[in-house]
């Protein structure tokens, strides 16, 4: 839920508030004069490259006639399209 808040009471407790949106991943819409003027909330967070190793080991892994078996789709997917003909998108 987004809460409102002004401008005035988000600088008096600015660090409360950056607390409230790190920790707790609380939104707030700053007004100033009844206006929306801001938007304070948590940035989105993704993965660190680091993490790809470990991420990449978690996954689940192909049965060997099922890697198999997509290595022969897969072969048979190239093969259907170096016979499809080319032909121009923007051609009418």
């Amino acid at each position: 839920m987004i809460q409102t808040l002004s401008v005035t009471e988000a600088a008096r407790h600015f660090a409360e508030y950056i607390n409230r949106v790190a920790y707790r991943g609380e939104c707030f819409v700053l007004v100033r004069g009844n206006k929306p003027v801001a938007e304070l909330r948590p940035l989105p967070m993704g993965k660190r490259l680091a993490e790809l190793p470990a991420l990449l080991a978690s996954l689940p892994h192909l049965a060997p006639e099922e890697a198999t078996q997509f290595a022969d789709d897969l072969d048979a997917a190239r093969a259907e399209l170096a016979r499809a003909e080319v032909r121009d998108p923007w051609q009418s």
